[in-house]
């Protein structure tokens, strides 16, 4: 989703921010390292290097002002004679140093992930141009959404492009119009010229792959080989509504299997309840009393266009999405409705998101296809309408064709993308696999939007396949395809009905 709505959820993530490692690191004009050590619960101490790279912030402009870009290095233990790989956070707007001083078992789990990369090669995370915790993080206020009224897709457009003046008027001492894909790929190759590499192998997932794909559009001489997970192409950052919904039927046909939610089931299943309810929100709005924490009684107005955005809550955690579905379709709207206030609400947007999507953009064939999609009756046009309708409040400017349309390249990459993924469809793989004629993809069957290793996670044998391929390049041992087991789905919290609704 690019809505501001979904931008302003994203924005919420959690970042920590990192402290110097060391008194006295070692600088130049354009990079420092400072050495850190970071102790493992096992009692293991494990050395590496953090530091901030300080590049132009408009690199079309010879007097651009530098920002400062956080990074680190992971040394492999012992030389393995391969590239290092350079790990690309997703987001846009995923702040990961902190993980070297966050205890939370999210940024412990990261932590031991990264150190396997040892048996491959260094590894080096940077972080993204204006979202780093070693310079800037660009962020603007989006505006609340009203209650009493249904959510609308021209409100949400609108709310862009306000967010959009706002956030230049906000930023007179910066060149937002910098911040272009084709700049995210330059930083990492200063970044790999800075550090004394050659080559590199790229490891990214979501707008990681999406970064990776523009390092090698833009530097396809210093990549050696690359692995991808939830692949965003380059003329992909809108998604096609009929992909997005073909990944919901592929969990709703378990989830019609399930014997823990047939007894909620109508007949025909998950999608004969989104019929339903479709139909249902045709006729027009309703209202919602709750009340909040404090006892006070709010009413929200939702409409078709809320059910739009609903139809793919919870599809990140594919095992809760039926039974919302369910609960909604039996008329219990009470949690959606707790989840509207909160969506409703003024909070904070990443700006790179949107200056990069709006200055990537689409080629004109395919957004005629997302707009005369059979399933943006169901999905609506909330992927997309909002960032092509702002693209000129932006200030970022277009790349064009050129850099949108796929080419052929020789660069071995691996391709490892989930069926279930509603964020950025399997289709996206499928549809790029045939310009790496060195390519290789694993399809994941019950897999969603998730990195490569856990992607894999029950196919130890899959993992060390993509480590080998890592360390020599070698693919022969790399499986095309891995199922994950059946999740044990989510049941609604009320008793199922006597006889199902019809």
């Amino acid at each position: 989703m690019r809505s501001i709505r979904m931008l302003a959820l994203l924005a919420l993530a959690p970042f920590s921010q990192v402290m110097p490692a060391s008194a006295q690191p070692a600088t130049s004009d354009r990079i420092v390292i400072e050495q850190g050590n970071v102790t493992l619960p096992t009692g293991e101490s494990v050395r590496y290097e953090i530091g901030t790279l300080y590049v132009p912030e408009n690199r079309r402009k010879p007097a651009s002002r530098r920002i400062g870009i956080g990074f680190a290095r992971i040394k492999a233990p012992h030389p393995t004679g391969a590239p290092p790989i350079f790990w690309l956070p997703g987001g846009p707007g995923l702040s990961v140093l902190g993980t070297f001083t966050d205890k939370s078992e999210g940024a412990q789990s990261r932590l031991r992930s990264w150190l396997t990369f040892g048996a491959a090669g260094d590894l080096v995370v940077i972080e993204q141009r204006g979202y780093t915790s070693r310079g800037e993080m660009l962020v603007e206020t989006a505006d609340a959404s009203p209650l009493d009224k249904p959510a609308s897709v021209q409100a949400d457009t609108r709310a862009m492009q306000a967010l959009a003046r706002r956030a230049v008027v906000h930023n007179p001492d910066k060149d937002l119009s910098g911040y272009t894909i084709d700049a995210f790929a330059a930083d990492v190759d200063d970044l790999r010229r800075a550090l004394g590499y050659d080559k590199i192998s790229l490891f990214g997932g979501s707008f990681g792959s999406q970064w990776s794909l523009a390092v090698m559009r833009f530097h396809p001489e210093i990549v050696a080989r690359a692995v991808l997970s939830s692949v965003e192409p380059l003329n992909n950052g809108f998604d096609m509504p009929s992909h997005v919904f073909a990944a919901l039927q592929r969990i709703a046909y378990d989830a019609d299997r399930d014997p823990g939610l047939a007894p909620y089931l109508p007949n025909g299943g998950m999608m004969a309840a989104i019929r339903a309810l479709h139909q249902r929100f045709a006729t027009g709005p309703i209202r919602v009393t709750i009340r909040d924490d404090a006892g006070k009684a709010q009413t929200v107005v939702l409409g078709a266009q809320d059910l739009q955005l609903a139809l793919l809550a919870h599809t990140d955690e594919a095992e809760h999405w039926p039974a919302f579905i369910l609960s909604l379709y039996y008329g219990h709207y009470d949690a959606w409705t707790r989840q509207t206030i909160e969506d409703r609400r003024a909070g904070p947007v990443k700006l790179i998101g949107p200056l990069a999507d709006s200055s990537l953009g689409v080629t004109a064939d395919r957004e005629h296809q997302m707009r005369t999609d059979p399933a943006v009756d169901l999905l609506g046009t909330w992927n997309f309408e909002a960032n092509l309708v702002s693209a000129p409040d932006w200030p970022t400017p277009d790349m064009g064709d050129a850099v949108r349309r796929p080419r052929v390249t020789p660069i071995p990459v691996v391709f490892v993308h989930g069926d279930w993924d509603t964020s950025t469809p399997i289709e996206n793989t499928l549809g790029l696999l045939p310009y790496f004629p060195n390519g290789h993809a694993i399809l994941v069957h019950r897999a969603g939007h998730d990195g490569t290793f856990y992607q894999l996670r029950e196919s130890p044998a899959a993992k060390q396949a993509i480590y080998d391929f890592l360390r020599t390049g070698e693919t022969k041992e790399l499986p095309t395809e891995v199922s994950l087991a059946a999740p044990r789905f989510e049941v609604p919290d009320f008793a199922p009905p006597t006889r199902p609704r019809r």
